[in-house]
């Protein structure tokens, strides 16, 4: 196994060739072992530009904020200012989505761990002022529920904004405020930048679509803040977030962040998640769960116009593991660099990425046929005349202009679940079944987030 010494050479030897290889215009990564960090950085901020990466330059992280809002969360529960097992209403009064009995059942505890119910993926943007979140939250009184709350994982951007609403209303501070002063202030991180405004001040990062060419929007809105549409950072100040939890919650001068027990029941699981190939196993407050061998990581990924990044974190050895992208094949990067980091120094082997089968088995599409639909997707499984199985996903509302249509067919993958033949992104992306409607069909296709079946 590579010693904690070899790291910085491995990466000072490999990044910018795995880079190149993969057609990822830049990344920076940043390596937790034994108490101390490692870092390099390879290729270009943006190819519009040519302005060289560097370890000190900022990234989106996308939906790792997730990860600094259940902090924030939790701290108020530390500080029994919140119980994440009472109705959020409690303390958000006005909360509401479109079924009111759901309305006033749903805890922090379901939105922590993506149970909430409701659809989440809602990108309406507010604006950009300090009340962006308050009226994103006001604005969502009509958004359906798939499924009563706790009734099964569904990712959820949507109930982060909710949780970061509740932040500013119990600190009477906007939520980007409470992040730098809560956690980034305390654990001395000086170049988180939790909107645009800040990561000017830095080298920035910029997102790349497809062929590599620079997008013209950095980042999304304000209003999903909370959810991870702005925040900005190095891999060195995520792998100080992450260490502050192998620390039992504390800052490397000793002030407390998080209780001990918090910083274990955020890594304990809460829900299982479908088998789907590109996230956990499992779901805990906050975290991300995998298990190899009895042997925890959790981590988080994050994906933003053009940005990609990832963090996973092995608590039994203390390691941790971040990188931060700019486009190109990012899972090729991600395997090449963090799953081979993670073999190295902790002996963990991550799995390869499904792959469809070469003889698939004859399997019966009658109870996945017909039509399913969200606020950003509509999606179609069909069966041609030659017995073929294909999948119409078409993207609308905030995604129309980001996202081309896709179109692949599917085999059979396991029980209840159908994988692309083709690939996506460096990906076969798997799609699960689940729940039987009076008919024997389907009641939703699940890629991550569960759709619900639109009515004949």
């Amino acid at each position: 196994m590579t010693g904690a010494q070899n790291v910085q050479s491995w990466l000072d030897a490999n990044l910018g060739r795995l880079v190149a290889e993969r057609g990822v215009p830049g990344a920076s990564a940043a390596v937790l072992v034994d108490g101390r960090q490692y870092a390099a950085a390879a290729g270009v901020t943006s190819t519009a530009t040519g302005v060289p990466v560097d370890p000190d330059t900022v990234f989106q992280v996308g939906s790792i904020t997730k990860l600094w809002t259940s902090a924030l969360v939790m701290q108020l529960a530390d500080e029994g200012l919140v119980d994440i097992d009472r109705p959020l209403r409690d303390y958000l009064p006005g909360f509401a989505v479109g079924d009111a009995e759901a309305s006033a059942a749903i805890t922090c505890r379901h939105l922590l761990s993506h149970v909430a119910g409701f659809e989440g993926d809602i990108f309406t943007d507010t604006g950009r002022g300090d009340d962006a979140v308050e009226r994103y939250v006001a604005s969502i009184r009509d958004v359906p529920q798939v499924f009563a709350p706790g009734g099964m994982f569904s990712y959820n951007n949507t109930g982060f904004v909710v949780l970061g609403r509740l932040v500013e209303v119990l600190r009477d501070r906007p939520f980007d405020q409470v992040l730098l002063e809560r956690l980034a202030t305390p654990l001395g991180l000086r170049r988180v930048s939790p909107s645009p405004y800040e990561a000017i001040l830095h080298r920035a990062a910029v997102g790349h679509l497809d062929d590599a060419v620079a997008t013209t929007t950095w980042a999304l809105p304000r209003s999903n803040a909370p959810a991870g549409s702005m925040l900005a950072m190095t891999p060195a100040d995520l792998l100080g977030f992450a260490a502050m939890h192998l620390a039992g919650g504390t800052a490397p001068d000793g002030t407390r962040i998080l209780a001990p027990e918090t910083v274990l029941a955020m890594q304990t699981p809460q829900v299982t998640v479908p088998d789907l190939a590109t996230m956990g196993g499992s779901w805990g407050l906050g975290w991300e769960r995998d298990e190899y061998d009895g042997r925890v990581v959790v981590g988080h990924d994050g994906g933003t116009i053009g940005q990609a990044a990832f963090v996973r974190v092995v608590p039994d050895a203390g390691v941790a593991v971040a990188l931060l992208t700019n486009g190109g094949d990012v899972l090729g990067l991600y395997r090449d660099v963090v799953g081979h980091l993670l073999e190295q120094l902790t002996g963990i082997v991550l799995p390869g990425p499904d792959v469809p089968p070469a003889h698939p088995e004859p399997f019966d599409p009658a109870p996945y046929l017909g039509r399913y639909a969200d606020t950003i997707y509509d999606v179609t499984v069909s069966q041609g005349a030659d017995g073929e199985v294909w999948l119409d996903r078409t993207p609308k509302d905030a995604l129309a202009g980001l996202e081309k249509p896709l179109r692949v067919r599917l085999v059979r993958h396991g029980a209840d679940r159908l994988i692309s033949v083709e690939p996506h992104h460096g990906v076969h992306p798997v799609f699960a079944f689940i729940g039987r409607d009076g008919t024997g069909r389907s009641e939703h296709i699940h890629y991550g987030r569960a759709i619900a079946r639109v009515a004949d």
